[in-house]
């Protein structure tokens, strides 16, 4: 099968992935073996950034690449960590050179078998989110055409990474939203019953609420429910509080 036909499949592969609940780290491991096997590199690995803005290794097609990441991340120094911090490709087309920006990881990356790596940038507009390292066998640059690849493929996984944070962060906001609407709503039912109970207007059933929970050291929602379920007496709060 023709090069871009297959990486045309790959491309929809990794479309096919994206489903709501979708697995981020199957996501970016289909993504380094498919560099593998339709772009020809000798070996691929992604590192994605935390939320503390330091890379971790995510995801790697074999075990050896696994291990120059994680010296990369210790050394620190290497190509995936420049390609973060910059935002744009970088690459060494011969480790062997004495001159190498990265001598530790030069010297691990030789051992390793590989002569030459290649890193694009997990970015969309100014957002970057981690980086794709791609290991090569002999030195030289990759093909354009398979450096294009490899960018379109990290472009996908970074877009459905980002959508998927998205949706997260919308998710964990409506959370939050109803969490405060529902302690709203048992905060007025309380308020209601000791303004009745201890024959206070709801004003001062409200500031003999919050009274009682800034004394106490307790959530206002969590006095509100003690009131609700008879744990805690209306004629306690009874006493005018201070406003």
């Amino acid at each position: 099968m023709p090069r871009e036909a297959l990486l045309a499949r790959a491309l929809v592969e990794l479309a096919d992935t994206l489903v709501a609940d979708f697995d981020v780290v199957e996501l970016l491991t289909r993504l380094a073996d498919r560099c593998v096997e339709v772009l020809g590199a000798g070996a691929a690995g992604l590192m994605l950034a935390g939320p503390d803005g330091e890379l971790r290794v995510m995801a790697s097609s074999s075990e050896a690449t696994r291990v120059l990441e994680l010296f990369e991340l210790q050394a620190k120094e290497g190509p995936c960590l420049d390609c973060y911090r910059s935002g744009k490709p970088v690459m060494d087309q011969d480790l062997a050179t004495p001159t190498s920006r990265w001598p530790r990881f030069a010297a691990e990356t030789l051992a390793a078998g590989f002569h030459s790596v290649q890193s694009l940038p997990m970015r969309l507009r100014g957002t970057v989110i981690g980086a794709l390292n791609l290991f090569q066998v002999g030195t030289g640059e990759m093909p354009r055409a398979d450096i294009e690849g490899a960018q379109a493929l990290a472009d996908v996984a970074t877009i459905a990474i980002l959508q998927h944070r998205a949706a997260l962060e919308a998710q964990v906001l409506n959370q939050q939203l109803q969490h405060a609407l529902n302690s709203r709503i048992v905060i007025e039912q309380a308020k209601g019953m000791v303004a009745e109970r201890a024959g206070l207007n709801l004003e001062l059933a409200f500031s003999a609420l919050r009274t009682y929970a800034r004394n106490h050291n307790l959530r206002l929602v969590d006095v509100a429910r003690a009131v609700i379920d008879g744990s805690l007496a209306p004629s306690v709060l009874r006493a005018r509080p201070s406003l």
